[in-house]
């Protein structure tokens, strides 16, 4: 028992020095501002980064690398052990009791406008996208089983393939609802509110934006002070519904603060409603659908104008945008794609781009296969880009050592021909690399030409690394 008890010290006391390293190498005590953890990192916000002290932090035991990405200093230590580090550190900083909300929060407090505008789309498809995984995996489903004859002659089989297919179909009616509310939500209005709005956006009484574009129906027209306003419905108008929540919002809170509380219950949510409605029809409205026409038609102008090389450019540079932080911006976008042409080809895009990144990951260790450390840092890294997170590999190896970047971007870029070549895409978005094949369009062959295409982003970024790696160290020598 004394031993077991004097492993357990030992143990409190060596994370307890790696603790001070990390609180002296960031800057002090004073300028660390929350903490708290994930499955494998230590995320800490600080009041001043230049303070910190990089080169030397990779070196403090049990370290695996770290990065600095959403505004937060995150050191990677493994599953497991982050916990049991977390623990000593939290105490010892005083930190101890933040949760990932709160370290989110002061994050935000110290990003610039941009920043926090990207950070702000981002969470405003948290809240739904497990519906949209939901859908989009089930559409996969439903694609599979469609083709199967069996299913077709079976009573059985073809009553579950209708169900499925219209549980996937449910999300996608209603996405600018959802989308409105969470944004309402988001921006601090009430959430009643945004769906109120997501409701009027698709109401029945108005003609539906799908069959007005073919020209399938009468658009009934009224105005408004001389200003003709056509009556057509929003589906599939994800960033009008993004626009309206935020605009819902802020009248809800302006409204809150401006009238007394004697009749507020019940002239503050009848201006914002009212408002709101002549907004979405008059401004936001067309000012949404320009802008989403826009967005739609210049992705779709680059596949079908600039062909394989506007595959392998986004393919090729989507990891460098990913370090710049705009790439929250995407679910906007991919949701935009799938409303307006039931396809996303940029979500196997991004995921061979990110498995390029994991392939330049695996050169740089095998480049330097006995260096202990090399191995504690690059093979969970690698691991975390098999499920879709890349900022490891990128931030705590290719970023750091430059070269394995460009390789995994030149492997991304092979792998976005592959993908154009094929007609990869996608049945929903949120999710890539293994998770991904869930939500890959099956449609001429899509499990094995999605699988393709991420061995040759991996396999390119691989080889490549090795030899600009071999290549640099020949030049030094």
């Amino acid at each position: 028992m004394s031993a077991k008890n004097g492993g357990g010290a030992d143990k409190q006391q060596r994370y307890l020095e790696i603790t001070r390293q990390i609180v002296d190498l960031v800057g002090g005590q004073d300028n660390i501002v929350a903490s708290t953890h994930c499955a494998t990192r230590l995320r800490i916000v600080l009041k001043d980064y230049e303070k910190i002290d990089r080169e030397k932090l990779e070196e403090v035991d049990l370290v695996k690398g770290q990065f600095i990405a959403g505004n937060q200093l995150q050191i990677i230590f493994g599953a497991g052990l982050v916990n049991e580090i977390y623990e000593v550190f939290s105490q010892y900083t005083g930190t101890a009791g933040s949760s990932m909300a709160d370290v989110k929060a002061e994050a935000a407090k110290k990003m610039n406008p941009l920043q926090a505008v990207i950070k702000s789309l981002s969470d405003v498809f948290v809240d739904i996208m497990p519906g949209i995984l939901a859908a989009a995996l089930l559409s996969g489903l439903t694609g599979v089983l469609s083709q199967w004859e069996v299913v077709e002659s079976n009573a059985t089989l073809f009553a579950i393939n209708k169900l499925v297919s219209l549980a996937s179909n449910g999300i996608f009616s209603i996405l600018p609802l959802a989308v409105c509310y969470s944004a309402c939500k988001r921006y601090g209005g009430k959430p009643i509110l945004g769906l109120v709005m997501g409701a009027i956006m698709l109401d029945g009484s108005l003609a539906n934006a799908y069959d007005a574009a073919k020209g399938l129906v009468d658009v009934q027209t009224i105005s408004l002070f001389g200003f003709d306003i056509e009556l057509v419905g929003f589906q599939g108008g994800i960033i009008i519904a993004l626009m309206m929540g935020f605009v819902i919002a802020k009248l809800d809170i302006f409204f809150d603060k401006k009238i007394p509380d004697v009749v507020k219950l019940l002239f503050s949510p009848m201006c914002s409603v009212l408002i709101s409605t002549v907004l979405l029809f008059t401004v936001v409205g067309p000012v949404g659908r320009l802008l989403s026409n826009g967005i739609t038609n210049g992705l779709v102008w680059m596949t079908q104008n600039l062909g394989v090389l506007g595959y392998m450019v986004f393919a090729g540079v989507q990891q460098i945008i990913v370090i710049t932080g705009l790439h929250h911006i995407f679910g906007a976008i991919e949701a935009q794609l799938l409303s307006d042409t039931g396809r996303n080809f940029l979500n196997p895009l991004m995921s061979v781009a990110l498995m390029g990144q994991g392939g330049a990951v695996l050169g740089y260790l095998a480049l330097n296969f006995k260096n202990n450390k090399v191995k504690e840092l690059c093979i969970p890294s690698f691991i975390s880009t098999l499920f879709g997170i890349s900022e490891p590999a990128i931030f705590g190896v290719n970023l750091r050592y430059k070269f394995p970047l460009v390789a995994g971007c030149i492997g991304g870029a092979a792998a976005g021909a592959y993908a154009f070549f094929t007609d990869l895409a996608a049945l929903g978005f949120g999710t890539t690399a293994v998770p991904g094949l869930a939500i890959c369009d099956p449609a001429n062959g899509g499990y094995i030409n999605y699988i393709i295409a991420h061995l040759i982003a991996l396999g390119v970024g691989l080889a490549l690394t090795i030899v600009f790696g071999k290549a640099a160290a020949k030049k030094r020598a």
